[in-house]
């Protein structure tokens, strides 16, 4: 009987869980449009939750090859991100409790 209900309650869970995949960003196996979407939240994390300088910042989110390229709109608190001019993804701060989420 215990058996029969952890598995139920798994069941559910899984369900649970999986309800809802169209809300997951999917990314196709493609690593520019990857690199832009961290540039653009890991740089929007760095300046408006972390509170640390530009420089900092990018030093901080510079992977390799540093493809990405980024602008901090320190008014709306939002970073854009784009990489060779095809591909790019935005950030911004929503506040202390939720920090920084792609767009």
């Amino acid at each position: 009987m215990k058996t029969n209900t952890l598995l139920l309650g798994l069941a559910l869970l899984l369900a649970a869980c999986a309800d809802d995949n169209s809300k997951l960003r999917t990314y196709d196996n493609n690593d520019l449009e990857l690199a832009v979407g961290n540039a653009a939240k890991m740089t929007c994390t760095c300046r408006f939750v972390m509170e640390m300088d530009e420089a900092y910042c990018k030093d901080w989110v510079r992977a390799s090859p540093n493809v990405a390229r980024f602008n901090i709109d320190l008014e709306k608190k939002v970073v854009d991100a784009s990489a060779f001019i095809s591909w790019t993804a935005r950030a911004h701060y929503v506040d202390d409790l939720h920090g920084c989420v792609l767009e």
